[in-house]
């Protein structure tokens, strides 16, 4: 794709995330899609909520695109109107992506020169397939990270008579890195937020990590945690794993790892886990990858997600010595096996639709027709069901974002510090 729109400058690309992990995948998204040596100018923005992330966690992504700045639904929808971009990402949970997109539709509502929407998944799409499909419709492009997935999304949307057009085949943006050869013997355990839920579960994953690390006190045994207690993800996690493992006496071979995962990776020899997106960076590479099975195979877990791949296994293989041969055809199939350039498809398609003089409206396939009963609740929740708030200069301004920014905090604070306290009480 041109570094340059059609009248010479440089494409402005902005990326709106909600969690670390989407904004992880919106900046590396927007670097693959304008390409790494562009020159495109990439602004970040994070949408204010529960997920917001912490500096650290920002820091650890590592994208090389500047600090993002918080703004509300609105506020964003106000930047869009007096900052001409070319591209946006919605890095966002689909309903969120659902109520920027008839957010920016008020902002043309006939064709014009407007900027391509582009969209997608951060990982394993496991769950409420239609559902986070149809949220994501009326975007210019539904990204989807491997042929088993574009696929899949054509048939939703064709199945309720929308537009496939959008559906474009790409893959991860952070699949990448060293391949294995062979020599790391470190196992990795990526832990998940939220699953498994149930504390006996957790509990369970953890006892049989530290008891193989009993086992093999030659080998290094690594918990990769996603954040530090108090930090939140995509998913809230109410029983973090540094909580329970402190009654398990771990041996010293056993330690808990925090930061980027392409970094652990590289010292990997075998990585274990529930469904963690971390399974396909670690099969790109070619890492013995396990995916456990001893909760189950099931819908819930997303473990059903690697059916044929050949990974599927339990703690006792692993305690054996088993390390789990990935099927080359079910690699290829979902988008893992390494390919030369899988954003080529996104890059053409953007550049066809930057140089058109005009774009037709946004068009989601929920309406107020379609979906009476949903679509006004999604959109209440970002205030994008209200007429555009009136223009407040000065004091005025200044105090009503104040008192914005502080029920904002005291909200977050009760989500992410006090609602997991309760519920842990509640247990007892």
């Amino acid at each position: 794709m041109p570094a340059r729109t059609r009248s010479g400058n440089s494409l402005r690309v902005a990326v709106l995330a909600d969690s670390d992990t989407r904004w992880k995948w919106g900046a590396l998204t927007a670097r693959r899609t304008v390409g790494d040596d562009s020159g495109a100018d990439i602004t970040g923005f994070l949408l204010r909520g529960r997920a917001t992330p912490t500096s650290r966690q920002l820091t650890e992504v590592a994208s090389s695109v500047a600090a993002p700045r918080e703004v509300t639904g609105t506020e964003f929808i106000d930047l869009v109107r007096t900052g001409p971009y070319d591209v946006i990402v919605l890095a966002l949970v689909g309903g969120s992506v659902q109520a920027m997109l008839h957010g920016l539709a008020h902002l043309w509502p006939h064709p014009a020169r407007r900027p391509v929407l582009v969209t997608g998944y951060v990982g394993v799409v496991y769950e409420k397939l239609a559902d986070g499909l149809l949220l994501r419709h009326g975007a210019d492009l539904v990204l989807a990270n491997s042929p088993y997935d574009a696929e899949r999304f054509r048939e939703v949307y064709e199945g309720v008579g929308a537009d496939a057009g959008a559906v474009t085949e790409a893959a991860l943006p952070f699949l990448g890195g060293a391949p294995y050869d062979g020599r790391a013997d470190a196992l990795v355990f990526a832990a998940q937020p939220s699953v498994p839920e149930k504390r006996s579960d957790r509990a369970y994953l953890l006892r049989r990590l530290v008891g193989h690390a009993r086992l093999h006190p030659a080998r290094d045994v690594v918990l990769k945690l996603r954040s530090r207690p108090g930090e939140h993800t995509t998913h809230i996690e109410e029983l973090p794993y540094q909580r329970l493992v402190r009654d398990l006496a771990p041996p010293p071979n056993f330690r808990l790892a925090y930061g980027h995962m392409g970094e652990v990776l590289d010292r990997t020899g075998l990585l274990a886990t529930v469904s963690s997106t971390a399974a396909l960076e670690s099969l790109h590479r070619g890492i013995p990858t396990a995916v456990l099975t001893d909760l189950g195979v099931r819908e819930p877990l997303g473990n059903h997600y690697f059916l044929g791949s050949g990974c599927l296994t339990s703690f006792d293989r692993l305690d054996q010595g088993h390390r789990p041969a990935a099927d080359p055809g079910w690699l290829a199939r979902h988008g893992v096996a390494p390919r030369p350039d899988p954003y080529h498809s996104v890059r053409t398609k953007i550049a066809e639709l930057l140089d058109r003089p005009q774009l037709p409206p946004p068009a989601p396939y929920y309406t107020s027709a379609t979906a009476t009963g949903y679509l006004p609740g999604i959109l209440a929740r970002h205030r994008l069901d209200e007429a555009p708030p009136e223009r407040l200069t000065g004091v005025r301004r200044v105090v009503r974002d104040a008192m914005r920014d502080a029920a904002r905090g005291a909200y977050r604070h009760g989500v992410q510090r006090v609602a997991p306290v309760i519920r842990r009480m509640g247990e007892l």
